[in-house]
């Protein structure tokens, strides 16, 4: 397995053309899905044709600094979903979105924050990242809950993105917090 990071529980990789299966059985259930397209899966088609040859573009976009990587449980290598550190699509390299998909089966168990913690250092300390952001669902408590406990603070509130408005709560909006480098060392 080619590591990209490591934690005490988890190992992350990047994906290959081979994980359609994995990516496709994530976002094919609807409580995965619930705050991102209302809980409608995403087409096998589309992660074949569209969401996984980006996926491997970032890599070589970013050099393999940056992207959407597989998490693993090192205990018996179970999938568990996907952690991503990776520039907006018009931003600069050194503010960079953190985001995680889960399987149910790992939500719950403190995956979520054990993997954004350590992808927040390799940012910091590898990356020369300055500004980590993540943004969520308003109504989304519990992704909510992960990232203040991350020490990322409420930075903005978003409109609700067209495709989404079929999201239960999408008439709340969106969230956006954020972490700076300086604010990181200092918790």
């Amino acid at each position: 397995m080619d590591t990209y990071l490591e934690t005490g529980r988890l190992a992350l990789r990047r994906f290959t053309v081979d994980d359609a299966d994995l990516l496709i059985e994530l976002d094919g259930d609807p409580a995965v899905m619930r705050f991102l397209t209302g809980g409608i899966p995403t087409a096998p088609e589309l992660v074949r044709e569209r969401d996984l040859p980006n996926v491997l573009a970032g890599y070589e976009k970013w050099g393999g600094d940056f992207g959407l990587f597989a998490a693993h449980e090192k205990d018996g290598g179970a999938f568990i979903g996907w952690f991503h550190l990776r520039p907006g699509p018009e931003g600069p390299p050194d503010e960079a979105e953190l985001g995680y998909r889960l399987r149910q089966a790992a939500w719950g168990r403190g995956y979520a924050t054990e993997g954004s913690r350590a992808l927040l250092e390799k940012a910091f300390t590898e990356l020369a990242v300055r500004t980590v952001w993540a943004a969520t669902m308003a109504v989304n408590h519990g992704s909510r809950h992960i990232m203040e406990k991350l020490g990322m603070t409420l930075a903005d509130t978003l409109p609700t993105p067209s495709d989404m408005e079929m999201v239960e709560g999408s008439e709340q909006g969106g969230v956006r917090y954020e972490i700076t480098r300086e604010q990181w060392k200092q918790r």
